[in-house]
């Protein structure tokens, strides 16, 4: 049987270093006016979170200057570290490990910060016991205030938790951490396949290089066949330089567009009864949709491999329907009238700048109609060229969308045994189920 589980205060597991448990740095002393673009990064709310498998955001970060940085000492997070949001969401929780870009980092005057004892407590166990629903839904219920909730280090200090001998934490994280590291395995292979859809499609469709290339003398780069598709020459438009032969029109004369329109509120559930729903970009991922509800009553449908936009607050943000699925207000569905899917939705990203527009002319919020969607202009390739396009992308497609359904199911058994594993109801000792008692 696995050794017993002990409750302890979170104070008693920081290491005998000084400000092992500190907050960040008194608020003017932090300020904005200090924060440039290179230096010491700063850790804020906006690069935490409150998803499990995301340690640290890494992107949106300010910094310091190394000179700056140096008076907040006491408030610095190295390898190892747990950084916590004491005002706002307050149930955040991150942690510096190898995963992070930096290898230093200072918390911001609404963060909190842990360095554990390492033969005490390991740093991933810990991520994953805040990051567990019961000890999140412990501080959200301890949080001060209300109209910002506020999770002091005096309360981070005193809060009891239940863990086991440090092996066994650590056996616990290795196989948490194991799934999370393949999850975030398969994400990085994503964006590197989504960085040689766009560059493909900027190529042929954007710069137009096959043409250029043909048009310079030089080789460009595809088999005889393909490169036949494309022309030797330039020619001038109302929108700039195109190859030959291609014409220029506007998005109604390319795309078949289904704007969203939302059934009566008791016709949606969440229990799987009817057509999956997306209304609003609030379920949008990074490229397909991530969190739905069901409608018994659609109006609107989108199909599978439909380019998904939203087209109110805020406009533009794009994704792809991985299912036949009803669509509400907020959102539109777009393919190309060749079937592509791979255009289609390249195509769309590559309208980020008129989106913006729309976003910024909008007087309460922004938003795109469908006259106002159709009218924007484009140049038109040829079928061939798209379909050709098409054959060429639609594996990657395919290894985007394969590889985000693994990350997903890989979540969903994180997530079933994370509340087992912490609680000491599954061993990972002994190979048995037992019962070490809740948390208090």
């Amino acid at each position: 049987m696995a050794g017993e589980w002990r409750e302890v205060a979170v104070e008693e597991l920081k290491a005998g270093v000084e400000n092992a448990l500190a907050t960040g740095p008194f608020g003017s002393s932090i300020g904005s006016r200090f924060f440039s673009d290179t230096g010491v990064p700063v850790i804020r709310g906006s690069n935490l979170s409150e998803d499990i498998g995301t340690r640290l955001v890494d992107d949106r970060l300010v910094f310091l200057s190394p000179e700056k940085a140096r008076e907040f000492s006491r408030s610095t997070v190295r390898d190892g570290d747990l950084v916590f949001t004491c005002w706002g969401t307050v149930n955040q929780v991150g942690l510096v490990d190898r995963r992070a870009a930096y290898r230093e980092y200072i918390i911001s005057n609404k963060q909190m910060k842990l360095t554990p004892d390492p033969a005490k407590a390991d740093s991933l166990f810990l991520y994953y016991l805040f990051s567990s629903p019961d000890l999140q839904h412990r501080i959200k219920n301890q949080s001060i205030g209300s109209s910002v909730p506020g999770f002091n280090l005096g309360q981070l200090k005193g809060m009891r938790i239940l863990i086991p001998a440090v092996e066994e934490q650590r056996a616990i994280a290795h196989i948490l951490g194991t799934l999370d590291d393949k999850i975030e395995l398969n994400r990085r292979m994503s964006e590197t396949l989504e960085a040689m859809a766009r560059a493909l499609f900027k190529s042929w469709f954007v710069d137009f290089e096959p043409a250029r290339a043909k048009a310079e003398g030089r080789d460009p780069g595809l088999p005889k066949p393909l490169a036949d598709l494309f022309p030797a020459r330039l020619v001038d438009s109302e929108l700039g330089e195109i190859p030959e032969g291609w014409e220029v029109g506007c998005v109604d004369d390319e795309f078949v567009l289904t704007m969203g329109q939302s059934p009566p509120g008791d016709t949606y559930n969440e229990v799987g009864e009817g057509a999956p729903f997306y209304q609003g970009r609030a379920g949008f991922g990074s490229r397909f949709p991530t969190r739905r509800v069901y409608c018994t009553a659609p109006t609107r449908l989108a199909k599978a491999g439909d380019t998904l936009i939203s087209v109110r607050a805020p406009v533009g943000d794009i994704n792809m329907a991985t299912e036949n699925c009803a669509i509400g207000r907020g959102v539109a569905a777009a393919r190309h009238k060749s079937g592509s899917r791979s255009y289609s939705y390249q195509f769309m990203l590559g309208l980020e700048e008129v989106f913006t527009r729309f976003e910024a002319e909008g007087t309460v919020f922004g938003s795109i109609g469908k006259k106002d969607f159709h009218a924007i202009s484009c140049v038109r390739p040829p079928r061939g060229v798209i379909l050709e396009f098409e054959a060429m992308l639609s594996p990657i497609d395919s290894r985007i969308d394969v590889t985000e359904r693994e990350c997903r199911a890989l979540a969903a058994l994180r997530d079933t045994l994370l509340p087992k594993l912490l609680s000491g109801e599954l061993s990972v000792s002994s190979g048995t189920d037992r019962q070490a008692g809740a948390n208090p």
